[in-house]
């Protein structure tokens, strides 16, 4: 299985349709949940900076059965918008959600287990096919660690001004 690390945040290929990303943040649960799931605060932290491709509109109803869509671009004539369901929604420890823009879309799973004030969270991408796994997640081995860097700036400042 291949794995990358940045020294934080492990990405692991765990079978030919899988991918894993895992990190410990020095942060509680609950902020790092709110993070993922308030429009306001995911907008600041997951569209990684070098990719030079803002995050220009967040739409978030965070309930099972309720949809999501994530729009990046320069402007809205130049953009690309990924949508979803939420297939559960259970706070603060487990969100999943479809990836439906393509038909090779996954199916991500983000668990969050707080332990002595940090947060272990591990995202799950099931992906249909090895083939759609293959495209997507070389994307994401390259840009998970520089988001999840970027969340944990962001919980820092929480932090401070909690």
């Amino acid at each position: 299985m291949d794995k990358m690390s940045d020294g934080h945040t492990a990405v692991e290929r765990k079978s030919e349709r899988e991918l894993a990303v895992t990190r410990s943040f020095d942060a509680p649960v609950r902020l790092v949940f709110d993070a993922w799931t308030k429009p306001e605060l995911f907008m600041l932290w997951w569209a990684p900076k070098s990719s030079g491709v803002p995050l220009l509109a967040c739409e978030m109803d965070i309930r099972t059965g309720g949809g999501y869509s994530v729009t990046f671009g320069q402007d809205v004539e130049n953009s690309m918008t990924f949508f979803g369901k939420y297939l559960e929604v259970s706070p603060p420890s487990r969100l999943v959600w479809t990836n439906d823009e393509s038909e090779n879309g996954s199916v991500t799973t983000v668990t969050f287990e707080e332990k002595d004030g940090k947060t272990l969270l591990v995202l799950n991408e099931l992906y249909p096919s090895k083939e759609a796994c293959d495209e997507s997640c070389a994307g994401m081995e390259g840009a998970m660690p520089e988001q999840f860097g970027q969340l944990d700036e962001l919980l820092g400042m929480l932090g401070a001004n909690a």
